[in-house]
């Protein structure tokens, strides 16, 4: 592979970044947070994909299965802040964003922030809050700040949002607008582990070292200048044009499929090379394969398509389209 093909933003003229280093920081982040929740790697990995490419994901599994976890251990093992808000069906915008309340004492207005000023927040059960309390992360979410009162205040950096929802359960819930899905970076979801996982599994919660384990910090913790500086290699990861074009293609074939009623738009394909860079650098690389391009495909466009009421009835999912999607675009060879 041509590894010096880099697109314009990528030539930059300051020191070489230490590839190594990154990637054994990674490495150490990854195994602990597998050591507790355990036999979820694919998820695992997809979620720190979103976390160096500055994206937010949304998951989704029966209950039962570690999303909650996930985001737990997550956050034991990074020494930013981490907020949890419980979205339920009489949660209000200011109770996620703030507000301006009038302090009696000394005659004025304050802001009164609210819980998306961390770097790390889990919106729990996003579904179960209606469509006005789910929007006020939208501006959050894309702007990484928030309006209260005509001031516009920013959330610190590095921010992310972690939602989980049930897919099963559909009494007391509120599908997620389209425009909200598609502030998602990754759409994740979590399935049965295996058996020997389970066993594992198991065997660790009942004598109560997983819950041991958050109690306290875990070693190689990684702070938020560490992150940072994770999160600025992924840009300077290598992109050839042959794989750019790969990745641009599979997002606009969702454009001309009959099995889709709503196709992948322009920010599919903009996360798409965003996710590809950052997991070739938890691979340990410096550059883009086409397998990165293949592996993010789906975690990406999952949320941001439609099937067609033929596929639905079908009983196809969007899994199980863009995966005939993909197999129909030609791959580069390099």
């Amino acid at each position: 592979m041509n590894e010096t093909t880099l697109q314009p933003e990528q030539q930059t003229t300051g020191p070489s970044p230490d590839w190594q280093a990154a990637s054994a920081k990674l490495q150490i982040l990854r195994n602990n947070i597998n050591r507790l929740l355990i036999g979820q790697e694919q998820v695992v990995d997809q979620v720190l994909v979103a976390l160096l490419a500055s994206g937010h994901v949304l998951l989704e599994g029966v209950p039962g299965l570690g999303k909650t976890l996930l985001v737990r251990t997550l956050a034991n093992c990074f020494g930013g802040n981490f907020r949890r808000i419980q979205f339920t069906p009489d949660l209000m915008p200011a109770d996620v964003t703030g507000h301006a309340m009038y302090n009696m004492g000394e005659s004025r207005f304050e802001v009164r922030r609210g819980p998306v000023f961390t770097n790390l927040l889990l919106a729990d059960e996003i579904n179960r809050a209606p469509a006005k309390t789910q929007a006020a992360l939208l501006e959050v979410m894309q702007e990484k700040q928030v309006t209260i009162d005509g001031q516009a205040l920013k959330v610190p950096s590095p921010f992310m949002v972690l939602a989980t929802q049930n897919p099963i359960e559909q009494e007391g819930t509120y599908p997620l607008p389209e425009a909200e899905l598609d502030r998602f970076l990754l759409k994740v979801l979590i399935d049965y582990p295996s058996l020997e996982a389970e066993l594992k599994l198991a065997a660790a919660a009942s004598s109560g070292r997983i819950e041991r384990s958050l109690q306290e910090k875990l070693a190689g913790e990684i702070t938020v200048e560490e992150l940072q500086q994770l999160q600025a290699l992924v840009p300077q990861v290598g992109l050839d044009e042959q794989v750019l074009n790969y990745a641009v293609r599979l997002v606009r074939a969702t454009r001309q499929s009959p099995q889709l009623r709503s196709p992948a738009g322009p920010r599919a394909s903009i996360g798409l090379l965003q996710a590809a860079r950052a997991n070739a650098l938890l691979q340990g690389r410096e550059f883009v394969l086409p397998d990165d391009i293949k592996t993010m495909a789906i975690p990406v466009m999952r949320h941001r398509i439609g099937l067609s009421p033929d596929m639905e009835i079908d009983g196809e999912t969007a899994d199980t389209a863009l995966a005939m999607i993909i197999d129909s675009v030609e791959a580069p060879r390099l």
